[in-house]
């Protein structure tokens, strides 16, 4: 299987650099087996059933792009070097590794302060990289760098524009809730309050679970190869609670749902070992590609993803290659919008769903009673 199996030609006027608004007006491509109707976010409680599970992501993006100075004392007085930081994970003890650019104007050991409450001491420099010592922890640390961070937008959406301070509300969900992503998952951004409550009403269930979304998702695949790429890990965590409610939607004949590639590569992760959900806990590096066997996940909601990228084979082994070869070129042609700010899709795979056809009396044109 090769990388270029995942490529097609994505026009640069379908990338997405601000979100629809309301949030639940995006587009919404409904492939339903064979089918492909064309809705929008607001039409899910058409599509989703009484009994059915919704697993959302409830992890929180911090503010992780830092801009600060450097300051060096030499013999002919002070300098100063702009050094631009992007926390990428935390680790032990509230330090953070970090990209730092340029990695050539800062020693280990030297001070970077971005503001006038929050500095940090560099550490352990390595192939672009490094650890940050923050001089603050805690709820102090995170009201620090909500004044001084900016949202870590995708490098397809910061190529065209800065973040500014919408982002703080548009790159972030509205049931965030357990700090340490440090991107969004994207599909989650389409549901306002409304919506939720729309779906609760219909009789559709929601369980949280937690995968913190690390910048490795950006990461490109540089292998031919595609079943040699090395996926990046992202903490994550099933808690005993969900887990059950996942399990009992399972028991029950409803359709298990997950918004999202993270929720989804979190509960498959959990169903490895034995092929049920369980509570989990830990670090995930589980890579989904075409020939993955799926045990928890009935349908996706997902938005559309980056040619030749991992997500595009989690898609591909979802829904089959050719399906989502014409899923995606019907994506194309109708001009949905693309990538973190863009239009969504709902997966509904023939071979993981009870076709909602008979059961829910579809009519042609894709309206659900």
């Amino acid at each position: 299987m090769q990388l270029s199996d995942f490529d097609f030609d994505l026009p640069e006027a379908l990338i997405a650099t601000r979100p629809a608004r309301p949030r639940s007006s995006a587009r919404l491509l409904v492939a339903e087996g064979d089918a492909i109707h064309d809705q929008h976010v607001l039409d899910l409680t058409q599509w989703l059933r009484p009994g059915d599970r919704l697993v959302l992501n409830d992890t929180k993006v911090i503010p992780a792009r830092l801009s600060g100075l450097r300051r060096r004392e030499g013999p002919e007085g002070s300098t100063e070097a702009r050094i631009e930081a992007t926390l990428l994970e935390p680790k032990p003890g509230g330090q953070w590794s970090a990209l730092l650019k340029p990695l050539r104007k800062v020693r280990d050991g030297e001070e970077i302060r971005f503001s006038e409450a929050l500095s940090a001491r560099v550490e352990n420099r390595k192939e672009g990289t490094a650890t940050l010592s923050f001089n603050l922890a805690g709820e102090d640390f995170d009201a620090a760098l909500a004044e001084a961070g900016a949202m870590p937008l995708p490098p397809y959406i910061a190529a065209r524009r800065a973040a500014d301070a919408q982002d703080h509300e548009d790159y972030q969900t509205v049931w965030a809730r357990n700090t340490g992503a440090v991107a969004a998952p994207t599909a989650s951004l389409h549901f306002d309050d409304a919506l939720l409550a729309a779906l609760r009403e219909r009789g559709v269930e929601i369980s949280y679970v937690t995968l913190h979304v690390g910048a490795g998702t950006f990461l490109p695949v540089k292998v031919e190869d595609v079943s040699r790429h090395k996926m990046h890990g992202e903490w994550g965590e099933i808690s005993e609670t969900a887990a059950a409610e996942i399990a009992a939607t399972k028991a029950a004949g409803g359709r298990v749902i997950p918004v999202g590639t993270t929720a989804l590569r979190l509960i498959e992760t959990a169903a490895r070992s034995t092929g049920a959900i369980a509570p989990w806990q830990g670090t995930t590096d589980i890579f989904i590609y075409p020939g993955f066997a799926f045990h928890v996940a009935d349908a996706l909601m997902t938005n559309f993803h980056l040619p030749r990228s991992t997500l595009m084979m989690l898609v591909s082994a979802f829904m089959g290659m050719e399906r989502i070869r014409a899923i995606y070129a019907h994506a194309v042609a109708e001009s949905y919008r693309f990538f973190s700010y863009g239009d969504a899709s709902l997966l509904l795979p023939t071979s993981r769903n009870d076709t909602a056809t008979v059961a829910d009396g579809q009519s042609g044109d894709g309206a659900r009673p």
